[in-house]
């Protein structure tokens, strides 16, 4: 996975010294339940989510340039709902210290680049839960385009079952 940097980031892959900072935001009641995800409730859980992150390799750390700690994750994912097509889909988080700095703008523009410009992909796909209006602005802001809402899509670790928003870019729209 290529190291990118922007202005105030560098997305980089995992390691396993990382652990403090990824459970210092992933035990935040504030920021799972919003990706749809549990709080973390011990290290031993984020551990095991941050060995598989290190493994599949596909989901950058976003490192804080000015204190260089570990704020957020956001990676490319197989997109389930395109098989067969050169598609991935976009997922990230962010430290609820670092929420309204447009750092996450950042960061997903910088992957938008990278998926188009170096990865060459067709399409990049993007969804939130009807109660998460920090990620859609984030995804308005960033280009995507609205597709449409699945209704009932997922059941959450809590029982509930939520609506996606969908979204996305095609390379055409990306290079005009």
């Amino acid at each position: 996975m290529k190291v990118l940097e922007t202005e105030r980031l560098i997305l980089r892959p995992w390691t396993i010294d990382d652990l403090e900072d990824f459970y210092e935001y992933a035990k935040n009641p504030n920021i799972g339940p919003n990706a749809g995800w549990e709080p973390h409730s011990n290290k031993e859980d984020s551990k095991k989510i941050l060995e598989l992150f290190i493994e599949k390799d596909e989901t950058w750390a976003i490192v804080y340039k000015e204190n260089d700690k570990v704020i957020g994750s956001i990676g490319l994912h197989t997109d389930e709902k395109r098989n067969g097509i050169n598609s991935n889909m976009l997922g990230y988080v962010l430290s609820e210290e670092y929420w309204g700095k447009g750092i996450m703008t950042e960061a997903v523009k910088c992957v938008i680049k990278y998926a188009f410009e170096e990865i060459k992909l067709d399409i990049l796909s993007v969804c939130h839960y009807t109660f998460n209006n920090r990620s859609k602005r984030v995804i308005e802001k960033c280009g995507f385009k609205y597709e449409g809402t699945i209704r009932c899509a997922k059941k959450l670790y809590d029982t509930r079952i939520v609506d996606e928003v969908c979204y996305s870019i095609l390379k055409e729209e990306y290079f005009n």
